[in-house]
């Protein structure tokens, strides 16, 4: 399975062929608690790296959740619209948001690897 990259907003994204599969990272879910509702972008959006382009609501607070690369959104995950908690159960599988199509793999490349993103993280605590 491709690795997984993350950005300092806690999106990640999954290489597939020039499609990222992309969501809010497990860090992201657990510090939102339970979620209860997801807006996701239209298929079809065009959008840029760091882009507002879905809404992530939880008991405690509502978030944007931003677009880790340049491209066009080829698809959402639906199942969240009637199981929102699948971000919490699976925030880096099946509780995923969007799929972009993307033309500049240098994007990817620049965000964080897990273990980065780990250390970045710690240090969010400190």
């Amino acid at each position: 399975m491709p690795q997984l990259r993350y950005t300092k907003d806690h999106e990640w994204a999954r290489l597939d062929g020039n499609t990222a599969i992309c969501g809010i990272s497990a860090y992201a879910q657990d510090a939102l608690g339970d979620v209860v509702y997801v807006e996701l972008p239209d298929v079809g959006r065009t959008v840029k790296a760091g882009e507002q382009i879905a809404i992530v609501e939880s008991s405690k607070v509502a978030s944007d959740v931003y677009a880790p690369m340049d491209g066009e959104i080829t698809s959402v995950n639906d199942v969240l619209s009637s199981n929102p908690a699948l971000v919490n159960e699976a925030p880096t599988g099946q509780g995923w948001f969007f799929k972009i199509k993307f033309s500049d793999t240098a994007q990817h490349g620049a965000l964080m690897d897990e273990k980065s993103y780990i250390d970045y993280t710690k240090g969010l605590h400190e």
